[in-house]
């Protein structure tokens, strides 16, 4: 069990001991040793009760449910929480914004046990008659059931190439070539089909085989002789699993991968990327734009017309790579609510073979993250220097933060703190409920903050999750794109924001982008990978990559704009 399971498992046991209203000191001694427990680094599933009593907020009793969960997977207390539960009730809980008290108060006043229910009790309006709730909260919650809807049946990008890969790996343990196909191999942000192609000249043994594999449920109707349609152990998401002789195999990756507005483009040789990849002897990806006529397009760009659109004013290999990248710029540490410290982030940037680290902790405003109030700041400050100093010319620490951007588009920090920081990524954490006219105005008043040097995850968006704020794309670019700000793409899959679809359009304004790991972790470092590979879908050139400076060209960037805001 790794230590997000544990907490997990920790986590629900004491929503679920709330919402069934046992006794209060007992839920939040579970609840903040779950919160203590997020950030640790120590190996929980592998410390004896002794040693884990030694942890903040860990108890003899909580240490003992941590062993109960590490040795058997279960955990006893929860499992009998889970029984006295409907299992629409737990649904619940994925509705952003429905805290466990009111979760409790709709089942209990209301008898409402799942999401349709709800839904009813919304349109019907009797949500918004009980105490508590009122219109707006009703009118939240059906919007959030809407989106739950739209985003039923689809995983975020990571779990969809964890799925893949687990898929490809016990795959061929039997066959003797799988390819990972499809919008996986596309690097689509949100995936509703994992699809895989197996090479097999006996499609009824290759059948067989696949209906004897563990954790695999066959959908028996959705298949056919040459296609295993159903689901993996654990996963809401489609699995599709095509068969193909060895002769096909090449040109089915190919058609499988790319999506059908892609293959309907015709090129100069007058026929459709579909039909050229049924001509011709050469099955290669390359042979088959040749055929058609068009440049060739790399997989993460096969979508639509865009890549050719693009194409005319780029090559491929202007793409960029995670071999690229020189650093890394909005990262959060045990300052706020990282796992590692400084020192043990920047030092594991260094094994990456990044020449520089950027820590931007939380800034005051979000007291919830253990925000830094200046003094904290100054404090984290000397640190760095002591850190940098034992640092060669080669690698650096950057002083930065993620400051607030509140209601009004200011930063939360004072001209005097902010003037300490090499860089400030400005984000927007709270009130997201603002019309597109308001939430712009708030991004761009922000903009125009000679301090701010990167915008952060401009939408606010979490993937499947929550819509983001709604922004007017264009102004906020061309306002970056005056004021010399950089843009985010935040790297995380739960955001991958800004969207790749305004990749393009932001470098032509001549606006960089910056590929941002929001890195709580040693983990979320390696994030990056998903920025990289949604950095590409967009067309972002390693030239309007921000982080793709060398360390001296970042530190003198930063000097630069310094010495500008002095100037003003």
């Amino acid at each position: 069990m790794t230590n997000s399971e544990i907490v997990d498992l920790l986590e629900l046991t004491g929503r679920l001991m709330e919402l069934h209203e046992h006794d209060a000191f007992r839920t939040r001694t579970i609840t903040s040793a779950a919160f203590n427990l997020d950030k640790s680094t120590a190996d929980l599933a592998n410390l004896p009760v002794e040693e884990l009593v030694k942890l903040p907020g860990v108890g003899k009793s909580v240490a003992q449910k941590i062993r109960e969960i590490a040795e058997t997977g279960r955990l006893t207390e929860l499992d009998e929480l889970l029984t006295q539960t409907p299992s629409g009730v737990m649904d619940m809980f994925r509705i952003k914004g429905l805290g466990v008290k009111k979760i409790g108060t709709l089942w209990r006043e209301l008898g409402i046990t799942n999401l349709t229910d709800l839904q009813q009790a919304c349109e019907t309006g009797q949500l918004a008659k009980i105490k508590g709730f009122g219109t707006g909260t009703q009118d939240k919650i059906l919007a959030a059931l809407e989106y739950l809807q739209e985003q039923s049946g689809k995983v975020r990008m990571d779990k969809a190439a964890m799925m893949a890969t687990m898929l490809h790996d016990e795959l061929t343990k039997h066959f003797n070539r799988v390819e990972i196909s499809g919008q996986v191999r596309r690097k689509a942000q949100e995936v509703d089909r994992v699809q895989l192609l197996v090479e097999t000249n006996d499609p009824v043994s290759a059948m067989l085989t696949l209906n004897s594999l563990p954790n695999l449920t066959h959908n028996k109707p959705e298949s056919s002789p040459f296609a295993w349609r159903g689901h993996l152990e654990g996963f809401d998401v489609a699995v599709e699993l095509l068969l193909y002789p060895a002769e096909q195999m090449d040109r089915q990756l190919f058609i499988q991968t790319a999506a059908e507005p892609h293959l309907q483009q015709v090129g100069a040789g007058g026929v459709s990327l579909l039909q050229a990849a049924y001509t011709g002897r050469d099955a290669s990806e390359t042979a088959i734009y040749e055929r058609a006529g068009l440049p060739y397009v790399v997989p993460e760009m096969r979508e639509d017309d865009f890549a050719f659109r693009w194409a005319a004013r780029h090559r491929t290999d202007e793409l960029v790579t995670w071999d690229d990248l020189r650093g890394t710029l909005h990262n959060h540490s045990t300052w706020s609510d990282g796992k590692q410290s400084v020192a043990e982030m920047a030092n594991y940037c260094r094994e990456l073979g990044l020449t520089y680290f950027g820590i931007a902790d939380h800034s005051k405003t979000a007291s919830y993250a253990g925000g830094l109030d200046a003094e904290r700041v100054r404090q984290q400050q000397l640190e760095i220097d002591q850190l940098n100093a034992g640092y060669g010319a080669d690698f650096r620490i950057f002083k930065g933060i993620e400051s607030d951007i509140l209601g009004d588009g200011s930063l939360d920090y004072d001209n005097a703190t902010l003037a300490t920081f090499d860089y400030v990524v400005a984000s927007v954490h709270q009130t997201l409920n603002m019309s597109l006219e308001k939430a712009t105005t708030r991004l761009l008043r922000a903009i125009e903050n000679p301090y701010t040097t990167i915008l952060g995850h401009p939408t606010g968006r979490l993937l499947l999750a929550r819509e983001g704020y709604p922004i007017d794309h264009k102004v906020i670019i061309d306002a970056c794109a005056e004021h010399n700000v950089v843009i985010e793409i935040n790297a995380s899959p739960y955001r991958l924001d800004i969207d790749w679809r305004w990749i393009d359009y932001a470098m032509q304004q001549g606006v960089m982008l910056s590929i941002n790991p929001d890195a709580h972790s040693f983990a979320g470092l390696l994030d990056m990978h998903y920025g990289v590979a949604i950095g590409r879908k967009g067309g972002l050139t390693k030239k309007m990559t921000f982080n793709t400076l060398t360390v001296q060209q970042m530190a003198n960037y930063f000097e630069n704009r310094r010495a500008q805001i002095g100037k003003k």
